[in-house]
């Protein structure tokens, strides 16, 4: 028997806050109190810190298999270990692109040996493989993805037969990444033709406009409404697309809900010219009137999920010219701090941090047994310091690309120690076993 005794700490869990122990046995929380006397295996003396559920992060690409240049399943989870992430749910659009539940599997394999958090895995859609998508586990794979916009490899569903029948067959939650892709091409020929080879990063939000998002939000929102499907939107970026969704119901009564990634919280269309194709991602980062709109949503629930789309490529990569480099950020070692400092600039509260990072991921995808700090739940657990200064420096990157678009960015307050299935694997930046982390299920009727 393993026990892990976390002492004096703040809590925050089901939006409240206060001083506490927790105890976790083997795999599980044991114990909530004021006070705990017992010994254990292992104490960790909290005073002074916030004690949290663990992050699920609902959207990000590790770039395993066949883009390992870039990234992989152990790289990145270890990176998101760092950060107060316990759990993730990755991409499709791998190469070979997860078309088949075959290369499925083959992901949840690795991961299995490699992944230092918990994990699952989208199943992919293309125009033809209806039949393979069908064939999905509703509880024990947390989603199929769409992309209802350009993306790596045979992915782009924009055959409107296929998305009504994928619509209206899926018995599970189906995530959209959405952007009109005919506003796009429209928008590039025009600057292509305008600029040439000239063009920067700087046409990105011009070209991937708010009229493309909310073509095609609004058309999967048409659609779920159709079928009455579970949807959700994947990283929301303009103030338009807020109209699409509700607040008037509790979460776990919604069919459609939304996610709005930390990077079009926190980066605006002004840091274009400084950064350039670091800021570079899809859908593109718009303009402050949008970001401000998209934390109002944060706050009053249009929106439900905080995530990341981490999504790492080689600097190398990020030098080409604009038309050449490819799109995303690394992010998810940092997604945490970054709405920390959100809430130390009075923008949120932690419990509300915890619910959109945390909780809500949980009740959106209906994890089994995580997402809060109950008795019985599975002890995933981040221990943060709230005064730990220090800065985003290459050295202190763990993204196998080695670099962060927050590089020089002052940050007050760290993650101390992130417990994974009641075992410690990040304590004051040592790490210590790989491999403890567990496949997610899902409780589905």
């Amino acid at each position: 028997m393993s026990t892990i005794l976390i002492k004096n700490g703040r809590l925050i869990n089901r939006g409240e806050e206060y001083q506490g122990d927790l105890l976790i046995k083997d795999a599980r929380i044991e114990k909530i109190a004021r006070g705990i006397d017992i010994s254990a295996n292992k104490e960790i003396d909290a005073e002074g810190k916030y004690v949290i559920p663990g992050i699920i992060d609902d959207q990000v690409h590790f770039r395993e298999p066949g883009l390992t240049h870039k990234a992989n399943i152990a790289t990145e989870s270890k990176a998101a270990l760092a950060g107060g992430t316990t759990s993730f749910m990755e991409m499709p659009n791998t190469k070979p692109s997860a078309l088949t539940q075959e290369l499925l599997q083959d992901k949840y394999d690795i991961a299995s040996q490699t992944a230092w958090t918990n994990y699952s895995f989208f199943m992919g859609a293309s125009n033809d493989n209806l039949e393979e998508v069908l064939k999905t586990d509703k509880n024990t794979v947390c989603g199929l993805k769409i992309f209802m916009g350009s993306s790596t490899g045979n992915m782009l569903v924009d055959d409107i037969n296929v998305l009504e029948k994928l619509f209206s067959n899926v018995d599970m939650l189906i995530a959209t990444h959405c952007e009109d892709e005919q506003t796009i091409r429209n928008n590039l020929a025009k600057y292509k033709a305008e600029y040439g080879e000239d063009m920067t990063a700087v046409m990105h939000p011009i070209i991937r406009n708010t009229e493309g998002c909310y073509l095609s939000s609004s058309k999967a929102v048409e659609l779920a409404k159709k079928y009455d499907t579970r949807l959700h939107i994947l990283h929301i970026s303009t103030a338009k697309e807020l109209e699409l969704f509700r607040n008037d119901l509790p979460l776990n009564q919604k069919r459609i809900t939304a996610e709005v990634c930390v990077h079009h919280l926190f980066f605006e269309d002004s840091q274009y010219e400084v950064l350039g194709n670091k800021m570079k991602c899809n859908p593109a980062i718009k303009s402050a009137s949008d970001r401000a709109a998209l934390m109002e949503a944060l706050l009053d629930d249009r929106l439900d999920i905080i995530a990341t789309d981490h999504a790492p490529h080689t600097k190398e990569e990020k030098a080409q010219a604009y038309l050449n480099a490819p799109s995303g950020l690394p992010l998810v070692q940092h997604s945490l701090d970054i709405m920390m400092w959100y809430h130390q600039q009075g923008a949120l509260s932690i419990p509300k941090i915890v619910e959109k990072m945390s909780h809500a991921p949980a009740e959106c995808f209906k994890i089994k047994d995580r997402g809060y700090l109950d008795e019985g739940a599975y002890a995933d657990i981040v221990v943060y310091d709230p005064e730990t200064q220090w800065t985003v420096e290459k050295e202190n990157i763990l993204y196998k690309c080695g670099w962060s678009p927050l590089e020089g960015f002052d940050f007050k307050g760290k993650v101390s120690q992130t417990i994974v299935n009641g075992h410690c694997v990040f304590d004051n930046g040592n790490f210590t076993k790989q491999g403890l982390g567990s496949r997610l299920e899902f409780n589905r009727e």
